[in-house]
């Protein structure tokens, strides 16, 4: 059974940074996609990026590139999002989601597409609050 744990969430002050982790167990391929993705109180949740764990390559959505990184540590199926500049619409509770790569080959931009398809299942952390104060 596969399992996300994110850690690595907490309270700082407006351009401040955050480091989260996503530790999955139970994945017993290594053709996969991880991504994180966040949800505030009252909005729906949204991507916020993606990586694809054969070449590690990483897609970020456009309004976080420069602020947000991914990386990931393969030996311990770890996905790092480094979060740099926060600001307090960055408050949300920030989630990992995984699914195996559904053909031979993923770019990151297919990770992100998979794993934002709401049609396809997709397995889920139980989320990291993150909040930011002005």
């Amino acid at each position: 059974q596969v399992q996300l744990v994110e850690s690595g969430g907490g309270s700082v002050q407006a351009g401040g940074s955050l480091r989260l982790s996503c530790a999955a167990s139970g994945l017993t391929y290594n053709n996969y996609c991880m991504g994180w993705f966040r949800q505030a109180p009252g909005k729906e949740r949204e991507g916020v990026g993606a990586i694809y764990s054969v070449t590690g390559s990483a897609y970020c959505v456009a309004s976080l590139k420069g602020r947000f990184t991914f990386s990931q540590d393969n030996a311990k199926k770890t996905l790092y999002l480094q979060m740099n500049s926060l600001k307090p619409e960055d408050t949300a509770m920030y989630y990992c989601a995984a699914q195996g790569c559904q053909e031979a080959y993923c770019s990151a931009g297919d990770c992100y597409s998979l794993l934002i398809d709401r049609a396809r299942q997709h397995y889920w952390g139980q989320g990291t609050q993150v909040t930011v104060s002005s």
